[in-house]
């Protein structure tokens, strides 16, 4: 067995608790045969668990972590008991190189902190970027970045997250010139502020980069397909993301509320079922789950709290993809090619 063939799971993180984590982890075994499963976390309580998987038991090992990080834990608390925590010993395991990646449904700011403390960023990168896919109407999910980490950017933080971005849409997208954009409040070229305009300009000039710069993007087009890259700032991709989450269960609640108004309206839902079913399937965020933090020297996927065992399985599915298609020595070089070409 190969430790890159590990994944680390903080089996103790998110809101649904240790059975939803190890469903998922044996849901994601079925996929993935060969992956092997590193379990952190509460050991006498890990070992009852998996008497509901008794096929993930060989597949796993368990390492014990006596302690969790609670949602309302502040970054600097969670620091300073990484050593002792389920969250923090599997982001260890990705950095003594034990496991070739990390997955944790956990507070997303602790997260962040000690992963970038432990493993620290790839050289000429000089923030990490939280990635993660939002359903569209294209043919492929769209990759949006970054979606909390940095809530303020400069224009070289920006162009940085689009080269990661589209190694990221390389790999987990299968393409192999992802079309990219900047988010902005118009599609002109004069739009937006002297960050975003900066940021363009440099997109502009790096025609030997493998990825295809459209310029501008606005809100409304978020989910339309016409781009496979979505770059821009924390602050505004964490509101979009919300945004879309939110108009998408607005979608749903009022699709239930109109379909159980009348008779009529009931039978027209049986007719018109399997069309609702794959709308369904589409908006559910358990379908799209795991944003990864790009510009880590390991990779690090971020499960939603509230996923259930399929979306800690679609997290899992992700990590497992980057880690056979090595997505950080993959963001090294484009990076380095960039500042090659731009020097």
């Amino acid at each position: 067995m190969t430790n890159s063939s590990r994944i680390a799971i903080d089996a103790m993180g998110g809101d649904e608790g240790l059975a939803v984590m190890l469903a998922g982890v044996a849901r994601a075994r079925r996929r993935f045969e060969d992956m092997r499963f590193i379990l952190v976390g509460d050991e006498a309580a890990i070992h009852d668990g998996l008497k509901n998987h008794p096929n993930l038991t060989a597949h796993s090992e368990i390492v014990h972590a006596p302690g969790v990080v609670g949602s309302s834990d502040k970054p600097s608390q969670a620091i300073r008991r990484a050593k002792t925590t389920s969250m923090g010993i599997a982001i260890d395991m990705v950095k003594q190189g034990r496991a070739a990646a990390c997955v944790s449904a956990g507070n997303t700011g602790a997260l962040m902190a000690m992963s970038k403390l432990s493993l620290r960023m790839i050289p000429g990168i000089d923030r990490p970027a939280l990635a993660g896919l939002m359903p569209s109407l294209g043919d492929n999910d769209t990759v949006v970045l970054d979606l909390g980490a940095n809530t303020e950017c400069d224009s070289r933080n920006l162009i940085q997250f689009a080269v990661m971005g589209a190694a990221y849409a390389r790999t987990t997208l299968d393409l192999a010139r992802p079309r990219v954009a900047l988010l902005n409040i118009g599609s002109e070229d004069q739009k937006g502020t002297e960050t975003i305009r900066d940021a363009a300009t440099a997109l502009r000039a790096a025609a030997h980069l493998p990825l295809e710069f459209t310029g501008f993007i606005e809100g409304d087009k978020l989910s339309r397909g016409d781009v496979d890259v979505i770059v821009c700032d924390g602050f505004s991709g964490n509101i979009a993301l919300k945004t879309a989450e939110g108009t998408a269960r607005f979608v749903a609640d009022l699709l239930k509320r109109a379909f159980r108004s009348s008779v009529r309206s009931k039978i027209g839902f049986l007719i018109s079922r399997p069309a609702t079913e794959l709308l369904r399937h589409h908006l559910d965020p358990n379908n799209h789950n795991g944003a990864v933090f790009l510009g880590l020297n390991g990779l690090v996927v971020k499960s939603h709290g509230g996923a259930n065992e399929v979306g800690v399985a679609t997290a899992i599915a992700a990590a497992a993809k980057m880690v056979r298609d090595d997505l950080t020595r993959r963001i090294a070089e484009d990076l380095g090619d960039f500042e090659k070409k731009a020097a």
